[in-house]
């Protein structure tokens, strides 16, 4: 938009544009051991690990790398949940001029393989317990050195004493020992501890990550980003954050690192704050979420609805067990914002809680409601400063549509991907020159915007649903579903119909303790919604299929429904 109306709309503070300093991604872990050497940079189950110890752990392994033979641009997996390795490892790796691609470690072998192949990944960090995984990968691939650290290792010394006593063998994560050619991560620490960081020609342009993703879309793709695209959207995001009170923030650490919501609105947004990060390997167990919020006094809480929503609904929650009120700021990503779950959570909280949007491919946000401003309902936000957005018709994927119409968001910005990894094609569909000159990301989001400048995704490109030629996107149909105080979630998508060639389907979860039919919820639609786009038919479930940021997978309750159907 040329006159990008977002900008008068921004909070006090804001910058239009920032001026991005020229440095590799780790800059922002090296000044904070410089301004806060003892400060926690991390925080485990009480265990602190410092600034200036962190920065050392990332240079002893960037030099164990080295001295492995990992030339510059050589591409090294982490296959480990969030914890303190996990962050030593993304900062060596960096440092010895790898590029990290971080694999979910709850993965079977074979959704391993495909980051593995196609990366050409020949070293891999892990834990004891995910071991026998990956030596199985690497039967398959050319997976050649496994680097393998154990849970304890990152907990307080009687807490390890008693783990290993007690929880080590059953947790799975005591092994018999390594194959030939892998190695222990405390054994490189130790060898390498006083090693400097090795003499490394690192440069902004220089790729730091391969993130893949399309696991609701497709055939996952390997995004290219630089250590530039990271470096500015981490500061765009800082940017954002008006009111950070630098070297005293708590970030709540529960999205998980290797997806790259977490790795950059929360790990790199707390290395280029000085913020400690408190580790949760597992944000499903809301009990240690909750703990750690209240024991640590997080401040700033990354996360998504299904976590939100989650907390709001807990039972010791509703009880007032936990004091909540250190929060201030929580950026939610990845699904949709429901109202209900944003305002009863800032309720519980006296925080506040906006939503925002990105993708793997501009790592990761582009857009945010503001944190003082409004924050108005369905909205993504406002492009963050530097990102240019248009609105481009569905028809030609050429013209510029006048505001408030619908059509698909391509984005201009400094954090936008390099590519595809041996995908030109698709990177050429996703990378397209319009009519200005300028190079945007195809974004296969559907949205319009308002008057102010703020955007409103209407769906999916590849998830609309045709009903008898109509159009209905699968979103507002879950928006006023999730308005029926019953409902805990919903997710909805097109079935084939023999009538109408695709018809509207829900699949619900009710809240603990409610009772739901599917007539109550027809009902409860016909009168929000124009007829055609009221659920045909009906599921509950006990639960939703979701990816690793808890959101909900269209795709695969379509194909379920298929599925069931053909037998």
């Amino acid at each position: 938009m040329s006159n990008k109306p977002w900008l008068a709309h921004y909070d006090k503070g804001v910058p239009q544009t920032i001026d991005y300093p020229q440095v590799p991604l780790f800059y922002f872990l090296e000044e904070a051991a410089k301004k806060y050497p003892d400060k926690a940079s991390t925080i485990f189950k009480g265990a602190v690990v410092s600034y200036k110890e962190m920065n050392q752990r990332a240079n002893s392994i960037a030099a164990a790398l080295v001295e492995m033979g990992v030339q510059k641009g050589d591409r090294i997996g982490i296959f480990m949940p969030n914890l303190p390795q996990f962050v030593e490892v993304f900062f060596g790796i960096l440092k010895a001029g790898g590029v990290v691609v971080a694999v979910n470690p709850t993965y079977p072998v074979d959704e391993v393989l495909l980051p593995v192949k196609d990366a050409d990944i020949k070293i891999m960090f892990t834990l004891t317990r995910f071991y026998n995984t990956l030596k199985e990968v690497r039967k398959k691939s050319g997976l050649q050195r496994i680097v393998v650290s154990n849970l304890k290792e990152a907990l307080p010394p009687f807490t390890r004493v008693l783990y290993t006593l007690l929880k080590e063998k059953a947790g799975g994560d005591r092994i018999d020992g390594l194959e030939a050619n892998d190695v222990y991560l405390a054994d490189l620490l130790s060898k390498y501890a006083d090693a400097p960081k090795p003499n490394v020609d690192v440069q902004p342009s220089d790729t730091a990550l391969f993130q893949y993703s399309g696991g609701t879309t497709g055939v996952p793709k390997g995004a290219v980003a630089t250590h530039f695209n990271v470096v500015a959207n981490t500061l765009q995001i800082k940017s954002w954050m008006t009111g950070l009170d630098e070297g005293k923030e708590v970030v709540l650490m529960g999205i998980p690192l290797f997806h790259v919501y977490g790795m950059v609105a929360g790990l790199n947004f707390a290395m280029a704050s000085g913020a400690s990060l408190v580790m949760i390997p597992n944000a499903r167990d809301l009990k240690d979420v909750l703990e750690n919020i209240s024991k640590y006094k997080a401040t700033i809480f990354p996360g998504v609805p299904l976590l939100y929503n989650g907390i709001n609904n807990h039972p010791d929650v509703k009880a007032g067990k936990y004091d909540l009120s250190s929060i201030k700021a929580c950026i939610s990503g990845s699904a949709a914002l429901m109202r209900e779950t944003k305002e009863q959570f800032e309720k519980l909280t006296g925080g506040k809680v906006f939503e925002g949007y990105g993708m793997s491919e501009a790592p990761t946000a582009t857009h945010c409601n503001p944190l003082n401003g409004a924050n108005k309902t369905g909205s993504i936000g406002m492009p963050l400063p530097d990102v240019d957005v248009k609105i481009i018709s569905l028809d030609d994927g050429e013209t510029e549509m006048p505001m408030g119409e619908i059509g698909e968001i391509v984005v201009n910005a400094p954090n936008v991907m390099k590519g595809y990894h041996n995908m030109p094609t698709e990177t050429e569909n996703s990378l397209r020159q319009l009519a200005d000159g300028k190079t945007w990301l195809f974004t296969g989001d559907i949205a319009r915007m308002d008057e102010d400048g703020y955007f409103y995704i209407v769906d999916r490109k590849k998830e609309l649903i045709k009903p008898g030629g109509f159009q209905v996107w699968p979103r507002e149909v879950e928006e006023v579903i999730m308005d029926n105080p019953k409902v805990l979630e919903v997710g909805v998508g097109g079935i084939p119909d023999p009538k109408s060639g695709e018809t509207v389907k829900a699949w619900i979860v009710v809240k603990p303790g409610e009772t739901l039919t599917e007539d109550e919820i027809k009902e409860f639609c016909k009168t929000r919604l124009a007829s055609y786009k009221v659920p045909r038919h009906v599921e509950f479930r006990s639960e939703l299929p979701k990816t690793t940021v808890g959101k909900i997978l269209r795709r695969e309750l379509v194909r379920q429904d298929k599925e069931r159907a053909a037998q």
